[in-house]
């Protein structure tokens, strides 16, 4: 392949990228790098023009990829960095059809997420000190995170009239602003409840600057932020003595799991958590799966 040729395509793809996406610098240098490493396949296989480049070329090249060992998930962003350069010579011309476009990746290898174990929440719950007020907020936060599943924008969406049938019930703006109603345990209803009648009231100090949320910060009596809870839980984790890395997103997956294997049903968690596809949902079977292993593996007699 004529290099001088070959790059001066590449540079007018990063170009337009540059222009009609506004792409980021470090996501061209990566589209760069991988084209690259195209470029120098095809010098090596005799391929004279980016024209010339078919489908089994590039199922091959991904294939030798995955022979020597290069992750899952790293093939399958280089095939997409493929399928949008000749996506584009198809727009420009210079190329009729599009060779990446029926080419498959690998599947990537799914990452089971952390999950807590029911003694390690209980810790959790109880690392907050009741004696202040940040500690009763802290102690409420984290019950309803983990009591309800919920995400962290979840979280600290929610406002005062999330709370329906004297709190028994709690009324979540879920993504692309679906809404689901996910029951409200005790321990959760308390924590909110010692919170709005001993805490929020006296944190308030201008009622348009709290937008009626529900959690509130002392110092400035505003919403709580994303980063915000993420200070908190790691503090509180650090205090229970928990190694694990815990996430806001650590707690709702450690709900779905412990209500698995408490023996709710998939169907059932998919609400509960709000969950579009099913799909989704199947990976704490996964988890679960993991968990009878380990107990068969420390209790049988003959593991």
């Amino acid at each position: 392949m004529d290099a001088d040729a070959a790059w001066s395509a590449v540079a007018g793809f990063l170009t337009s990228l540059a222009v009609e996406k506004d792409l980021a610098q470090n996501s061209r240098e990566a589209y760069r790098r991988d084209l690259g490493d195209l470029i120098e396949y095809c010098q090596r296989c005799g391929i004279g023009l980016w024209s010339d480049v078919k489908s089994a070329d590039i199922t091959r090249y991904l294939t030798e990829l995955y022979d020597l060992g290069i992750a899952p998930a790293t093939v399958n962003r280089r095939l997409s960095a493929f399928r949008g350069f000749f996506a584009w010579l198809c727009r420009e011309g210079t190329r009729q059809t599009d060779p990446a476009k029926l080419v498959s990746g690998p599947r990537a290898r799914r990452r089971l997420p952390n999950v807590l174990t029911i003694t390690e929440v209980e810790k959790l719950l109880a690392a907050p000190d009741l004696s202040n007020p940040i500690g009763i907020r802290d102690r409420a936060m984290l019950e309803v995170a983990y009591g309800c599943g919920l995400r962290v924008s979840e979280l600290i969406g929610l406002k005062l009239d999330a709370f329906r049938l004297d709190g028994r019930l709690l009324l979540i703006q879920g993504k692309g602003g679906k809404q689901r109603l996910v029951p409200v345990g005790g321990y959760a209803a308390q924590a909110v409840t010692d919170y709005l009648q001993k805490i929020r009231p006296l944190w308030v100090r201008d009622v348009r600057k709290t937008q009626d949320a529900l959690f509130l910060t002392q110092k400035r009596g505003a919403p709580m932020t994303r980063q915000g809870f993420w200070t908190i839980l790691k503090a509180h984790t650090a205090t229970a003595g928990i190694e694990t890395r815990v996430t806001p997103h650590t707690l709702r997956h450690s709900f779905a799991t412990h209500m698995l294997e408490g023996g709710a049903g998939l169907r059932d968690v998919q609400e509960l958590l709000g969950h579009a596809s099913l799909v989704t949902t199947t990976i704490y079977t996964e988890i679960d799966s993991a968990h009878l292993y380990e107990v068969v593996k420390t209790f049988h007699p003959r593991n």
